[in-house]
């Protein structure tokens, strides 16, 4: 639907507007740490991806 109503687009992103893998959702009642250590790990498992697809 964005590409019909903007055709312009589809030559910048090249048909993918989000990254695989990412889930966004609200919160609620969790601790900043509890958001700190997830965010910390998520960081952790985006390094060992990347160590994965570049070392073929």
């Amino acid at each position: 639907m964005i590409y019909d109503r903007h055709p312009e687009l589809q030559s910048k992103w090249s048909k993918s507007f989000w990254a695989r893998g990412y889930y966004v959702e609200t919160i609620g009642n969790v601790t900043d740490e509890a958001v700190q250590r997830y965010i910390k790990e998520q960081a952790e498992e985006t390094r060992k991806d990347e160590m994965r697809s570049t070392t073929f």
